[in-house]
């Protein structure tokens, strides 16, 4: 089972809000996941980005794929970082 990390969106028309889950590259984009890891709300000044740092470096050590945006997201949050220093043994 091929794991990504992507967003899940939610919200009204043209009033996105989005879920930071784990889920099967094989299901579509709003459909089953696995688990949430954060939100990410770009309406609000400043875009609101809340991610749990142990859920995401946990999938991510267990070979879960970022896509684009949420790599960009992880990035700006320093999970990122924080995955390379363990990965490196610091």
């Amino acid at each position: 089972m091929a794991v990504k990390l992507r967003l899940k969106r939610m919200g009204a028309k043209r009033r996105p809000f989005y879920r930071i889950v784990a889920a099967d590259s094989r299901n579509k984009r709003d459909g089953l996941v696995i688990e949430e890891i954060g939100i990410y709300n770009p309406i609000e000044e400043p875009a609101l980005i809340k991610i749990d740092d142990e859920k995401a470096i946990k999938w991510l050590n267990n070979g879960a794929m970022p896509t684009d945006t949420v790599r960009n997201l992880l990035s700006k949050t320093g999970v990122m970082k924080k995955f390379h220093e363990q990965k490196r043994g610091k």
